[in-house]
């Protein structure tokens, strides 16, 4: 590199020196702007990168287009007001979900903490939330696994449909024929329309829960089970996601063994993570907000009114007021089967009469 001196800057008049320090200051002015567009760029680049990641993490399932029309009737919902014209109201009508936790054994992790390799997955945890009209109060229904149903004809994932199947357990139809089984049968059982689907995996949970720092949960009795791996005393404790998820799938440990005495565990550690999603300062910081993000869009299998960030986004949005304290948590009525007693069948006229109550 070449600096070209004039006649008057070797005699030292001064005005070349001064010309140099202004263009210096405009060099430094114009380098600065250029790392602060280069920044800007970089950051919108960065957040272009996260929004798409967190959008490509959703999977989805076309129930609607699986089902057809042969479903119960869509709750009509009434958009709750705007204090802007021009923003797009947030809905507020009454809904239902279908929220399932999946026993799959798929992916190294959910191997892991499943136990081991296992063919097929099943639904190891199903829960009918309904939320009331306004969202600001929602009951969780939970329906054990062991309960015998009557199956309905479900559509293949690879074409045709099942047989009707009687007597069968409830987690078998996810089993068959995936999340659309899953939906169908539970609208067969409660003549409810589920609005929306959402699945969660092992792994999924169990990372979310570490993303959030763990969750706290109040046991009623010691808890020793070595199938999951769960030892705890009676009390308060603060539990990882490897724990958390033990303590929701643990069965052995307490009562009698069976799929009812893990119902109630189940709904503390669902209140419990809401409880602490709730108190994290998410808002205000911004990476944890992305890694929390990205735990719960990596582990969520939704119905394709919820499969892309704006609308689950705007699907959260419109349950900001819903807190822990305003569910309420039940397991659907149920007595032991005469065929086989370590199975149940839905306890009428109860389970009916808790079905209508949500309808």
């Amino acid at each position: 590199m070449f600096l070209r001196v004039t006649s008057e800057d070797a005699h030292g008049d001064g005005k070349g020196g001064e010309a140099r320090r202004g263009g210096g200051r405009t060099r430094l002015i114009r380098a600065a702007g250029a790392l602060v567009a280069c920044g800007l760029v970089l950051a919108m680049a960065g957040a272009g990168w996260a929004y798409w990641h967190l959008n490509q993490n959703i999977k989805s399932v076309d129930i609607d287009g699986a089902l057809g029309s042969d479903r119960p009737a869509r709750a009509v919902t009434t958009p709750a007001p705007s204090a802007s014209a021009s923003a797009s109201p947030l809905p507020s009508g009454a809904l239902n979900l279908l929220v399932l936790g999946s026993d799959s054994r798929s992916g190294r992790a959910n191997a892991a903490l499943g136990g081991g390799d296992s063919s097929g997955a099943r639904s190891d945890t199903a829960m009918v939330v309904h939320v009331d009209a306004g969202r600001a109060g929602a009951t969780v229904v939970s329906i054990p696994r062991d309960t015998l149903v009557t199956r309905p004809s479900c559509p293949l994932p690879s074409g045709g449909t099942t047989a009707v199947a009687y007597s069968s357990m409830f987690n078998s139809a996810y089993s068959v024929g995936g999340p659309a089984c899953a939906v169908k049968t539970v609208e067969s059982m409660t003549g409810i329309r589920m609005d929306h689907y959402l699945e969660i995996d092992f792994s999924g949970f169990a990372k979310l829960v570490d993303t959030l720092g763990g969750i706290t949960v109040t046991t009623d009795q010691d808890i020793d089970d070595d199938k999951s791996h769960l030892h705890l005393r009676a009390g308060t404790h603060r539990l990882d996601g490897e724990q958390a998820l033990a303590l929701a799938r643990t069965r052995h440990g307490i009562g009698d063994g069976s799929d009812l005495g893990r119902i109630g565990l189940q709904q503390k550690v669902v209140k419990a993570l809401l409880e602490q999603i709730a108190s994290s300062k998410l808002l205000t910081d911004p990476t944890a907000l992305y890694r929390v993000a990205d735990a719960i869009t990596g582990s969520l299998t939704t119905d394709t009114g919820l499969d892309s960030l704006p609308e689950l986004v705007r699907f959260a949005q419109s349950l900001q007021g819903l807190t822990s304290q305003n569910m309420k948590t039940v397991m659907m009525p149920v007595v032991p089967a005469a065929s086989d007693h370590d199975r149940v069948v839905a306890k009428e006229p109860a389970a009916s009469t808790l079905w209508e109550s949500l309808r």
